[in-house]
């Protein structure tokens, strides 16, 4: 894949926040503790992949459920709000740095317990 480029950024980071302060509306419970972490949008413009955070312990697949159950409601949002010649169906993913990030976090976590009991 390769980088998007400056209007491509542009998109993306306009949607995201779009995408961000309508979640915080939405009454969802399922959607209390998500954040929107990026939006990925092909270069068409019809179709646009929105990455999450659940924090805390969320279970992130009811939360990527509310947020296809409200993806119509989203894209009114994005259409009234950001001028563009298509509005972009939405998919949800969990943010795969995200997860890495906390993968690694938990690594060391434990390699750190691991040298406190072998002390």
């Amino acid at each position: 894949m390769r980088d998007p480029s400056p209007r491509m950024l542009k998109v993306n980071s306009t949607l995201r926040q779009v995408i961000a302060e309508q979640v915080e509306r939405l009454s969802d419970s399922r959607l209390e503790m998500v954040s929107i972490t990026g939006v990925d949008t092909s270069p068409d413009l019809r179709h646009a992949i929105v990455y999450i955070d659940v924090l805390g312990l969320g279970d992130s697949s009811e939360a990527i459920e509310a947020l296809q159950r409200a993806s119509k409601r989203l894209q009114g949002a994005i259409a009234r709000q950001v001028r563009m010649k298509f509005t972009p169906t939405l998919d949800f993913a969990v943010d795969p740095g995200v997860l890495g990030g906390e993968r690694i976090d938990a690594i060391l976590r434990s390699l750190e317990r691991k040298d406190e009991s072998d002390d």
